[in-house]
């Protein structure tokens, strides 16, 4: 489709097409920049967890892990790096930490998923005003000019039509991006979980390795 019948077609839909052209635009800039950031926030969590266990339990060195943290991207090795620094504090203390950090990241996860959703559901109510609009136009003709002047009559049919059309185009797309990285959330978070849960854990093996070191010091 060139560009010039494009143009007509927007001319032809009437006053609803600019504020359908702004949803769109604003929807594929929030579909370009979650894709891009959704891609770099992904790790390997196998491999990342099994460089962090190595580092606390073989090497037994907390900023070795830290370290192993930074040099991933993504909401799994900065909510892992949270709980890193708060090694030695009570467990209460380092589950309100990950909490939070967690929070965080989930926000950033989300972040540009409102206007998604917001437009998979606007653009269709558009498009629908724009098909009334555009039937009050063909029968106001009709009322005024009666059968005269077809040519005003389908107009009105032909604005009401292409606004239908220019919503659901519209949104389709939008309501797919929406579940497709609502999906991508999702095995994120179930990622951290993972990941904390096997922080935590690790954190319980050291201590008890310390306390039975301890243990068997004294008993010496």
């Amino acid at each position: 489709m060139q560009f010039g019948q494009l143009y007509t077609y927007f001319r032809q839909g009437g006053p609803m097409m600019w504020p359908l052209l702004f949803f769109s635009l604003l929807a594929l800039t929030f579909i370009i920049e979650r894709y891009i950031a959704l891609t770099k926030a992904k790790v390997n969590v196998n491999e990342f967890l099994t460089r962090i266990r190595k580092a606390l339990l073989v090497n037994r060195n907390v900023k070795e892990a830290i370290k192993v943290c930074e040099q991933y991207k993504g909401p799994v090795a900065s909510v892992m790096k949270a709980g890193l620094l708060r090694y030695g504090h009570t467990r209460e203390d380092i589950e309100k930490t990950i909490e939070n950090a967690a929070l965080y990241e989930l926000d950033r996860l989300e972040r540009g998923m409102g206007v998604l959703a917001t437009t998979a559901n606007v653009a269709p109510m558009l498009g629908f005003l724009g098909t009334v609009t555009g039937m009050i136009k063909s029968f106001a003709t009709l009322a005024s000019e009666g059968l005269t002047n077809p040519g005003k009559v389908a107009a009105g049919i032909s604005e009401a039509l292409i606004t239908t059309a220019t919503g659901l185009i519209i949104a389709i797309p939008a309501q797919l991006a929406y579940n497709w990285y609502t999906t991508k959330i999702n095995r994120f978070v179930r990622d951290i979980e993972t990941a904390t849960n096997m922080l935590l854990e690790t954190f319980s093996e050291m201590d008890s390795q310390r306390y039975g070191q301890g243990g068997e010091g004294q008993q010496a």
